[in-house]
């Protein structure tokens, strides 16, 4: 399926590649027929409710700490416009227009399911702004995790009613009321439990857990390739990765890696020159290089975890009150985000340790003591050029920042309405900082590539495997060859630019094959 056809969202769940198309991609959506359905039915009922004498909450009542107040038909409509304006509360930086875009979709899942009870009319308003580009402006602070991420989404609500700024589908900033009347979409007057439909969910967390989950599958894969260019520019040995010995400890992402790992170091002359045990004394590798398949692998087995319930909230239908299938309509506690935080900060922990473990294999090449043969600091002349000394300090830096950014959000929690809300999971947050994780340890992989790179060019005559050499093909497109010091920042920002958009992994798969 191509980035720009369209997602069709029903009331089953979206996939992974349905979030990342839409959001990354710009992929345009539709309601099936089905989600018509299920929505109007379960409006039916709201209607129904709407009209009794008898006080349901969200529909005829305040909210959280104001349930308590019943409201009188005349003054729902303003209730309405009131939640949504009052709860569109953001601050501070903007929020990336990939993530705005997933929530987006997401809120639209949820209301598809048929559990929300919004008009369809208010559904479909807000599959055309997701088609039509009009990406609501979001803010880095306003959410708790609990109830679900209300600010966020209130300003996407606030757009819906004609409200509020936006980015138009050319990116450039515009009030939403002048972006809609463009793109000839009418905005909504939200009726009866629509401005808390809305508002009510996890999509931000959700929506930041699978822009990373993408992210760290192709991320892990390069830390494989990575570790496999040190292994080899640092001549150590691939025998520690023989699925035999794998088999001994059967953790499936560990195994993953480490037949990654033999794979890419497949027909290597530079590890074939020292095999002779006379022509290599040492008795085993560091734990950087020889333990890479058991951490690496360890965080592929968490970011299956996070897969794992990232599947099951996509399968959610987050709202309070829901509708049921039965017509009931309960209040609940389902827009908690503990389930979504947890994960979040897992993913945050194992990212800077896989950093952590990749900075020190670049150190151990600049080290005479320890590189086995290479100059000092792999520098062209050592003493008057410096070589990678800075790029590690570089590296460095930033995997310190990861270990700050690893201390769980999840544990915390401030109340909040009155104490209404006295327990939150502060899930937005933990994904915020998992999203710097990830541009820091794509940082990381890059420079260990870049570095590794050139120790493998100074390895030369020995020749490096055929799949590394490729990686190192792949970089000296935009990074020169070793010499005297350069400029070395603009070569760091090259590798990341290969790291980030997979070209580290593509460029060793041409020989490989696909890599697990």
């Amino acid at each position: 399926m191509r980035d720009n056809e369209v997602v069709t969202v029903g009331p089953e769940p979206l996939t992974f590649d349905d979030v990342i198309r839409v959001a990354r991609h710009g992929a345009p959506v539709q309601l099936s027929d089905d989600a018509i359905a299920a929505v109007s039915a379960a409006r039916q009922r709201v209607n129904e409710l709407a009209e009794s004498p008898v006080p349901a909450y969200g529909i005829s009542t305040g909210f959280g700490a104001l349930a308590t107040r019943h409201i009188d038909p005349a003054l729902r409509a303003q209730l309405q416009r009131s939640l949504v304006r009052s709860h569109a509360a953001g601050s501070g930086p903007e929020v990336e227009t990939e993530v705005v875009r997933a929530l987006m979709l997401l809120r639209l899942s949820t209301l598809a399911t048929g559990h929300t009870g919004v008009r369809p009319t208010t559904a479909k308003t807000l599959a055309a702004l997701i088609s039509a580009g009009i990406t609501p402006i979001v803010h880095e602070y306003g959410s708790l995790g609990c109830s679900g991420d209300l600010a966020p989404l209130a300003h996407v609500a606030l757009t819906l009613m004609g409200e509020g700024v936006v980015r138009d589908a050319s990116g450039t900033v515009q009030p939403a009321a002048e972006a809609l009347k463009q793109a000839r979409i009418d905005p909504v007057e939200l009726a009866a439990k629509e401005g808390l439909a809305l508002i009510n969910g996890t999509d931000g967390m959700l929506g930041m857990l699978i822009l990373a989950i993408d992210d760290l599958s192709r991320l892990v894969r390069t830390a494989d390739v990575s570790a496999a260019m040190s292994v080899e520019a640092l001549l150590g040995t691939d025998r520690v990765f023989a699925p035999e010995l794998q088999a001994l400890r059967p953790h499936p992402g560990q195994a993953l890696s480490a037949a990654n790992m033999t794979k890419v170091l497949r027909d290597s002359g530079i590890m074939a020159s020292h095999r002779d045990p006379a022509a290599c004394t040492r008795v085993q590798d560091a734990y950087s290089l020889r333990c890479a398949p058991q951490v690496a692998g360890a965080v592929r087995d968490t970011i299956a975890h996070a897969a794992t319930v990232a599947g099951r909230e996509l399968a959610s239908a987050i709202d309070n009150p829901a509708v049921l299938t039965d017509g009931r309509v309960e209040s609940n506690g389902n827009f908690h985000g503990a389930p979504l935080a947890y994960v979040l900060d897992f993913l945050a922990v194992v990212a800077a340790d896989l950093a952590s473990m990749s900075e020190r294999r670049t150190d151990r090449f600049l080290d005479v003591a320890r590189n086995h043969g290479l100059p000092a600091f792999l520098a062209d002349d050592p003493g008057v050029d410096s070589g990678h000394m800075i790029a590690q300090y570089t590296q460095a830096a930033v995997v310190s920042e990861l270990k700050r950014l690893a201390v769980p959000a999840s544990v915390d929690s401030i109340p909040s309405s009155a104490m209404q809300e006295d327990h939150v999971s502060m899930g937005w947050s933990a994904a915020r900082k998992l999203r710097r994780s990830v541009d820091g340890l794509t940082r990381v992989l890059a420079v260990e590539v870049l570095t590794a790179a050139r120790a493998l060019d100074l390895r030369a005559p020995l020749e490096p495997a055929p799949a590394t050499a490729a990686v190192v093909r792949a970089l000296r497109e935009t990074v020169p060859a070793p010499g005297p010091d350069r400029f070395l920042a603009p070569e760091i920002d090259s590798a990341v630019r290969l790291v980030a958009d997979g070209g580290v992994v593509a460029a060793a798969e041409t020989v490989t094959g696909p890599l697990d």
